[in-house]
């Protein structure tokens, strides 16, 4: 075999294995709602499916919640100012009833008719309101568990309330000095409101097949009664539940079904959608029906189909296709093997549905993972401060600059001495907190710990739970000792007053914390490995010569204590107690977690991890032959080590370990993309 293919072959099995087999869906995009449905537009809320949660009763508490709320200000005024409530939906009404039962001024908009999304379901769709103990806030409430019954409790409801609908698209809203105007997608623009509430939910709003034909009247999003397809040409599109299940009831119903997805295999739908699916593909003969769908789009009559002496219809499986054109009688798909043309009769494009963002992003509220002008100025100006952060911290020629010319921090000292002639005195706390004030490393450090430390407060404030109390108490502690404490006060105060002048105290300093002849007389530094285990810092185990109490503590942290505490309690017992880059996420990203990427891109993109810990094994490996000197030329090995640890350089643009991974990747772009796409980037 040829060698580079057998590695390539190792390589695609290891990145399957770790990051490439699990499920790398999207998020989808919906307006940013916080509680009581509030938004970045103040007095504008939003209730309902866009919240985040599709439930009736969740749609109904949120829009009488969300009344409630708007009630309580102290800067509405109940007698003057009014309330615009667009869609007539369940949390839309519920809103309307609310509001009736306060006493408010208002009026509730519906493009279509009140209800639209249910009234759409199939006939005698079974209804599934959860939870079943919740009961909703205000007087709208749910119990019939069938469409039709349904529909008739919500509109006794409406009518004994006294809630009239005024029909009218609304297209989006504009926040002025005394409120709201509401624009209408056909008239004039509706009249002044101090609040709004938006109740439009995603019905509707079907995603587009992006090719010619599929306006005609023969393509379809909802599948209301599959017996009226039986015998005829069925061009299925989509790899969800809805896709599948539509597949499934129409086979069953006598229908010659082509499922075409755009993927080479399924990864979304419910495993036993699929497994029925497979099923079908085998013998399309067999009993296999729809019994409680997943998808509202299609409907239940396929369970209690009978064929009786219908012929049984026929499921053929189009992975890895697309369809490129609609006719009257065909269809066109691009596949693998070239472009095909099926007949077909009629098409179901199961692909999902968009929340209606263009109303959101008209009327000026924030879409989760868009960005604005606003936001990529803030991003470059805080990618800019990285990049000047970690130039400034690290050793490149930025920070010999500043060293040069005795610019911050390097003429604390001198100013301090001015100040108090304690500080002249190294063995004195003044004098050693002078030395340390003359690195920008303990800047960095401070403000890294006060940045853990605060929002480490506020997330135990806001999440009162004694396991996150307990585990962000742990990650303060854990990152203010060693990393602050220990290696700028406590070890450099301890060495100017003689600890480490002698016996154990000076055999424990030069096994750890070796003299130098700049800073505080010796590496105190090197206690960032107490709580950074190898490779995550690395530079106690490439030395000059061997640190053999560091490379010790570094073993036995990397393949004892860590496996263990991984094998014991998961991942998350060193990730999320320890680790200082988890120590980050945990507090300051706490609260930036939805935004983290998702996507088969960003799930590939993990592997660069795997990268970096393979460049740390290559420089592993060198620095234990320079050391070793098997062959009597150790400086064959210590040449390239030096080269890549930090010595490398193409064209001026440093191209080693210390300033690619160390200052690029894990400094400026790990913290400069932060607030934009979370902690877990870090």
């Amino acid at each position: 075999m040829n060698p580079l293919a057998a590695v390539s072959g190792l390589l695609s099995r290891y990145t399957y294995w770790l990051h490439a087999r699990w499920p790398a869906g999207t998020v989808e995009r919906l307006p940013v709602v916080g509680p009581g449905g509030v938004t970045n537009v103040p007095g504008l809320r939003v209730v309902g499916d866009l919240s985040g949660i599709p439930l009736l009763k969740f749609a109904a508490d949120g829009g009488a919640r969300a009344v409630q709320a708007i009630a309580a200000e102290p800067n509405f005024d109940r007698g003057r100012d009014t309330l615009a409530i667009i869609g007539a939906g369940v949390a839309g009404m519920a809103a309307a009833i609310e509001a009736k039962r306060q006493g408010l001024r208002f009026t509730l908009y519906e493009a279509s008719e009140p209800f639209s999304t249910i009234a759409n379901f199939p006939r005698a769709k079974p209804i599934y309101t959860y939870p079943t103990d919740l009961t909703p806030a205000g007087d709208f409430q749910l119990t019939a568990t069938v469409k039709e019954d349904l529909l008739a409790e919500m509109e006794r409801q409406r009518a004994a309330a006294g809630v009239e609908v005024t029909p009218a698209r609304i297209t989006h809203v504009r926040r002025e000095a005394g409120g709201f105007t509401l624009a209408a997608a056909e008239g004039p623009t509706l009249s002044l409101a101090a609040r709004v509430i938006v109740a439009i939910g995603r019905s509707g709003n079907f995603r587009r097949l992006g090719c010619p034909g599929e306006d005609l009247p023969k393509v379809y999003n909802r599948l209301h009664d599959p017996k009226d397809f039986a015998g005829r040409a069925v061009l299925v599109v989509g790899g969800g539940d809805s896709a599948l299940e539509a597949a499934i009831a129409l086979v069953a119903c006598g229908a010659h079904v082509t499922l075409s997805y755009r993927k080479p295999e399924f990864s979304r739908p419910k495993p036993e959608n699929l497994a029925k699916i497979l099923q079908l593909t085998a013998d399309p003969a067999m009993p296999v029906a729809v019994e409680q769908p997943t998808s509202e789009r299609v409907t239940t009559a396929a369970s209690s189909a009978l064929r009786g002496d219908r012929a049984p219809g026929s499921l053929r499986l189009a992975l890895g296709s697309q369809v490129r054109a609609i006719t009257a009688d065909a269809v066109e798909l691009a596949t693998t093997a070239g472009p095909e043309s099926l007949p077909n009769d009629v098409v179901f494009a199961m692909i999902g549905r968009e929340a209606p963002l263009d109303f959101f992003r008209k009327s000026g509220v924030t879409i989760a993972g868009e960005w604005r002008a606003t936001t990529w100025a803030g991003f470059l100006a805080f990618f800019a401060f990285c990049w000047f952060l970690y130039l400034w911290k690290g050793g490149t020629s930025l920070n010999a600059t500043f060293a040069a010319n005795h610019w911050f921090p390097f003429n604390v000292p001198a100013w301090l001495d001015g100040l108090s002639a304690a500080a002249q005195n190294s063995a004195h706390l003044l004098g050693t907190l002078k030395i340390s004030l003359a690195e920008p490393g303990f800047y960095y450090s401070l403000a890294y710990c006060l940045c853990v430390v605060i929002f480490g407060f506020r997330r135990i404030a806001r999440r009162r739970t004694p396991y996150v109390t307990a585990q962000t108490a742990t990650l303060m502690v854990v990152q203010v000792v060693p990393l602050f404490l220990l290696p700028y006060l406590v070890l450099p105060w301890m060495g100017h007053n003689g600890w480490f002048d002698a016996g154990a105290g000076r055999a424990v300093a030069d096994a750890l914390f070796p003299a130098a002849d700049y800073g505080q007389g010796r590496e105190y530094w090197r206690a960032f490995g107490l709580v950074l285990a190898w490779p995550l810092f690395i530079w106690n185990f490439f030395t000059e010569q061997p640190l053999w109490a560091w490379l010790a503590i570094s073993l036995v942290q990397t393949f004892v204590l860590i496996p263990l505490l991984v094998w014991r309690w998961g991942k998350g017992a060193y990730c999320g107690w320890i680790c200082s880059c988890g120590a980050l996420a945990e507090t300051l990203g706490d609260q930036h977690r939805q935004k983290m990427p998702h996507g088969p891109f960003w799930n590939r993109l993990n592997m660069v991890g795997q990268v970096i810990l393979a460049a740390a094994l290559l420089l592993l490996a060198l620095r234990l032959l320079s050391w070793l000197n098997p062959f009597g030329t150790g400086w064959i090995f210590a040449a390239p080590y030096q080269g890549l640890l930090s010595g490398w350089a193409v064209w001026g643009v440093q191209l080693n370990y210390y300033h690619v991974v160390d200052i690029l990747l894990a400094g400026i772009v790990g913290v400069g993309l932060y607030f934009w796409f979370s902690g877990r980037v870090w």
